[in-house]
């Protein structure tokens, strides 16, 4: 009798094990992210939005960001998260290609790949969630800065880095809008790259301001971008002779939107950015979605989301971006 109990227990604890009965592991599973670089406001925003959603659903949030904006340094947090055998992997990739084999590698195990913000190639992901239509976001910044500069003169571009998926979609469409004959007058001299790094970027901004002693405008599709040209024009007393738009953070924009260094500006809410991309890889751990066109899922407070196609692969769409000028900069600029 003795040996059939001990027997009906070694089963139960056997079963249990199986079940997760008991155990510490978090039944809803691991969901990790992994923004472009650490100390970066967007990211910080993104990532917490992340979480939120990741705490919703009653999962463990894994937070990550390498210290320098490189393909290199996100591999590594890829292999080291494979290793942890997390559910689901969302990045901000900092290449669009070179994150390939380690992004596949993970999904081989099973891992559930979402890129967010910054985009990888369909080969290494299940879906890609989009802060807005790239087209509107490259067009928008031009109309602004073309209205700024009295639809006349030389402008730039301060993006991040030279391999930034998003960014370099975005100024692919600046371009296009450029090619229109209104903007004939209007002459874009340079791209540069600040690489999210704020004494970069400041450096840039003072370089292209060297460089071409006539220009006008200055458009900045990148939080750490716009806030470090802002800084300068403003130390410099630019205000009204070089305009600054672009995207940014209400918080560190509030005062030059104030000021007029920065008439007005674009973003999108980051924080919900990164909420939806945490309730993007729950579905696909669910199996609620696999990434294809049509598939639909709830993302708690954002509603119903549907994946749709885009170009070779699939996106799930945040909404357009939202403009930000003096009338409204104080409503926002506590919130993100």
């Amino acid at each position: 009798m003795q040996k059939v109990f001990a027997g009906l227990i070694c089963l139960v604890l056997v079963v249990s094990m199986v079940l997760g009965i008991g155990s510490s592991v978090n039944a809803a599973g691991k969901y990790a992210v992994i923004f472009k670089s650490a100390g970066n406001p967007f990211g910080e925003k993104l990532m917490e939005g992340f979480k939120d959603a990741i705490e919703e659903v009653g999962g463990e949030a894994i937070l990550r960001a390498p210290a320098q904006p490189t393909a290199e340094e996100q591999i590594q947090m890829i292999e080291q998260l494979i290793a942890q055998r997390v559910d689901a992997i969302a990045i901000s990739a900092n290449d669009y290609d070179a994150l390939e084999p380690a992004l596949k590698k993970a999904m081989s195990r099973g891992i559930k790949v979402v890129s967010l913000d910054s985009a990888v190639n369909p080969q290494s992901r299940h879906v890609h969630v989009n802060q807005a239509d790239p087209e509107l976001i490259g067009r928008v910044e031009v109309q602004a800065i073309y209205e700024m500069i009295g639809g006349e003169g030389q402008i730039a571009i301060l993006s991040a880095t030279s391999q930034a998926s998003n960014q370099n979609l975005w100024i692919e469409w600046m371009k296009k809008e450029l090619e229109k004959p209104k903007y004939d007058k209007v002459e874009l001299v340079k791209v540069a790259y600040g690489d999210d790094l704020r004494d970069k970027s400041v450096a840039e901004t003072e370089a292209l301001l060297k460089s071409y002693p006539n220009l006008k405008g200055i458009i900045a599709p990148t939080t750490v971008g716009i806030a470090a040209a802002a800084k300068v024009l403003t130390d410099k007393g630019l205000k009204g002779k070089v305009q600054l738009t672009g995207l940014g953070l209400p918080s560190e924009m509030a005062e030059y939107i104030k000021s007029g260094v920065c008439q007005w500006m674009y973003l999108w809410n980051p924080i919900d950015l990164g909420y939806l991309g945490g309730y993007a890889a729950h579905a696909l751990v669910t199996g609620e979605i696999t990434g294809e066109p049509g598939d639909t899922f709830v993302a708690g407070k954002l509603g119903e989301k549907e994946v749709i196609q885009a170009g070779e692969g699939t996106e799930i769409m945040l909404g357009a971006p939202f403009k930000f000028d003096a009338s409204n900069i104080d409503e926002w600029k506590d919130v993100y």
